[in-house]
């Protein structure tokens, strides 16, 4: 069994309520004894970057080959757990170590010109130990200079940068029994007070803020409007008037000034519903590998890869994080996915919990076409959202509640699918095997029906991912003022537990490639998950 395969297996028994072992979470700083450690009968629980490290002869022959090449090791940047090597060379020397030929290619469209080469190879018994080398032989059509900044990204979890986010009354719905959501032509008004009061933490006061952080992740020069955030604590959260938070720049990231997007939404409401939680955002720069297809020409994708091993150096990061970024996962290179998914299963067996819209475009948007050279239409999945190790978040509209995308007025349809990347894991297979089979033969051909299955849970309106993160980071709050360690990877507990503290959400549709989509039901299904958040609840099943 591999190192990180161990690491998985330690990261489930962890995450599992009913394991003797729930909540003993790996750190960076100390070591501990348990004889339940797999494959041994005894011996150390180990940092993470132990479980992450590649064997020894992996990093001989890794350095060997850096060596034949007369490639300083001084001038490598290795992360911590030695499992991510960056160094820069001339295109003439890195055509000698992977024995290619590198070219200029030139995009007609967008004038973007990139290097890269058709095949490359490695040495024999290196090839086993290497996931990716990156940038090689991805096309991403690349953006055009006119693009560069612009904060518009074609898979944001929500489009809406209003003061607070409006949803329509559903066709069957009556008013919310709670005074402070206000309701206005035919629209509630989700401000923090009405949220904190559907979703029941409004009479929760965080005791941990000295311990417990809320983190919030930006691409794309997006940013937050300092002027926007205080007005919106002045109508909205008096009490946060004059807070702030702390930003951490990623790989370059550029924090910009011009900041009209959802980057100022985000934090208005992880700031307003977590108030005094500190937030960390993390502004990241980089360019990730790509792939093309039908609705993403060029390449707006984001650099996971380059944030979570920002993270992973951290001694200590964000107890939770929200990340409303997404992407078509057939746009992303399988290697680049699974490394960036296995990377995130790192950071929750140190106790992290990471949540991901499910996107806005139901089963998918545009033609659906697959970019496989096939062209057949099939649903489009979402990457980060179908990693089977972060915690993925639909939306819902109205009161009573409903997958958003069939009330009137809805903006946005709530993503949800199953992944063609990543199996199905076990915490979630009953469930989903029981949606299936009460759905019948479903949309053959246009699914995999053996895939991750998504989203785990949902909330209301355009902030949904930030809205169940501001939950979560206030659960955690709990927990650790009680001397008790956070939730870390939340799936196993929530499918196991977690579920009974949710209200299902049992009507609606997600709607997209030209059909119906799939539809709500009682359970979980793949438009809510498990349903919206009720925080005493949860409370109670900790």
């Amino acid at each position: 069994m591999s190192r990180f395969l161990i690491l998985v297996d330690r990261l489930y028994k962890i995450s599992d309520p009913n394991h003797q072992d729930y909540g003993l979470h790996l750190s960076k700083e100390f070591a501990f004894l348990s004889p339940l450690f797999a494959l041994l009968t005894y011996c150390k629980f180990r940092e993470v970057d132990d479980f992450a490290r590649p064997h020894s002869n992996a990093l001989d022959m890794f350095n060997q080959w850096l060596h034949a090449h007369s490639i300083d090791s001084g001038s490598v940047t290795l992360s911590s757990a030695q499992d991510w090597a960056t160094f820069t060379v001339p295109v003439s020397q890195a055509e000698v170590m992977l024995n290619s030929e590198f070219h200029i290619y030139h995009h007609q469209t967008s004038g973007r010109r990139v290097i890269r080469t058709l095949e490359y190879s490695l040495p024999g018994l290196l090839t086993e130990y290497i996931d990716t080398i990156q940038p090689t032989t991805y096309f991403g059509s690349g953006t055009s200079e006119n693009d560069i900044g612009n904060p518009l990204k074609k898979r944001r979890s929500g489009a809406q940068s209003s003061a607070a986010s409006k949803s329509s009354l559903s066709s069957s719905g009556s008013a919310p029994n709670v005074s402070s959501c206000l309701f206005e032509d035919d629209f509630y008004l989700w401000t923090p007070a009405c949220l904190s009061s559907l979703y029941h933490f409004d009479t929760y006061i965080p005791q941990a803020t000295d311990q417990n952080a809320l983190g919030v992740v930006s691409y794309a020069g997006d940013c937050q409007n300092m002027d926007d955030l205080q007005a919106f604590f002045k109508e909205y959260k008096p009490d946060a008037i004059n807070s702030s938070f702390t930003v951490e720049i990623v790989n370059n990231g550029t924090y910009g000034t011009d900041c009209q997007g959802e980057g100022t939404l985000d934090v208005e409401h992880a700031d307003s519903l977590s108030y005094p939680t500190p937030i960390v955002v993390y502004a990241v720069g980089g360019e990730p590998p790509f792939i093309p297809d039908s609705l993403s020409p060029d390449d707006t994708n984001e650099p996971y890869l380059d944030w979570v091993m920002y993270v992973l150096n951290q001694t200590n990061p964000p107890q939770t994080f929200s990340t409303s970024y997404a992407d078509d996962e057939q746009s992303v290179p399988p290697d680049y996915a699974i490394r960036v998914c296995n990377s995130f299963a790192q950071l929750g067996a140190r106790g992290v919990s990471l949540l991901f819209g499910s996107g806005d475009a139901g089963v998918g948007g545009g033609s659906c076409l697959s970019n496989d050279g096939t062209n057949q239409t099939r649903f489009q999945p979402l990457f980060p959202a179908s990693c089977p190790f972060v915690t993925t978040v639909g939306g819902t509209v109205g009161f009573p509640e409903e997958a958003s995308g069939v009330a009137p007025g809805s903006q946005f349809t709530t993503g949800g699918g199953f992944s063609n990347y990543f199996s199905r894991p076990s915490y979630q297979s009953s469930v989903v095997m029981q949606y299936l089979e009460a759905q019948g033969t479903l949309y053959p051909g246009l699914f995999n029906t053996s895939g991750r299955a998504y989203p785990d849970v949902a909330a209301q309106g355009n902030s949904l991912h930030t809205i169940e993160a501001a939950v979560v980071a206030l659960l955690n709050d709990y927990l650790i003022s009680e001397g008790r360690p956070p939730l870390g990877f939340l799936n196993p507990w929530l499918y196991e537990k977690g579920y009974q503290g949710l209200n299902d959400i049992s009507n609606g549709s997600n709607p997209g490639c030209g059909t119906n989509g799939f539809t709500a039901g009682i359970g979980w299904d793949p438009l809510t998950g498990f349903g919206t958040p009720n925080f005493e609840l949860l409370q109670t099943l900790l």
